[in-house]
């Protein structure tokens, strides 16, 4: 078996994170039309934010500028976990979605931690 990393979407770290962005567009679809350009587009944007920062950042050749790319994918990670905070309160996820995202999520914010500690380490 070859474990050879030849694009972005061979690394553990966008599979994970590409994962949360499926789960968060199929738990928000029900969230009220009056949040379409609001809370819902927000979630959205930055959710797929975490996977196109990680994409950007595979692309760099120093290390120290796939890292920054890698930092702006976590930062991207902490605005949907406080989105997902946000929307829950609101009680537009239920507390199971709500869980199930948070967990999703957080180990998202994990791996990527993981990859930025590697790349730093480089």
């Amino acid at each position: 078996m070859d474990n050879k990393i030849e694009h972005f979407t061979d690394l553990d770290v966008w599979k994970v994170n590409h994962q949360v962005v499926l789960e968060i567009y199929k738990m928000i679809r029900d969230f009220p039309v009056s949040e379409e350009y609001g809370l819902t587009d927000q979630i959205r944007r930055a959710s797929v934010s975490i996977t196109n920062n990680i994409a950007e950042g595979w692309g760099r050749y120093h290390h120290a500028d796939r890292n920054r790319f890698y930092y702006q994918a976590r930062e991207s990670n902490c605005e949907v976990q406080n989105l997902l905070i946000i929307a829950h309160e609101l009680r537009y996820l239920s507390e199971k979605d709500f869980n199930q995202l948070k967990e999703s999520v957080f180990r998202g914010f994990k791996v990527l931690n993981g990859l930025i500690h590697s790349v730093k380490n480089y």
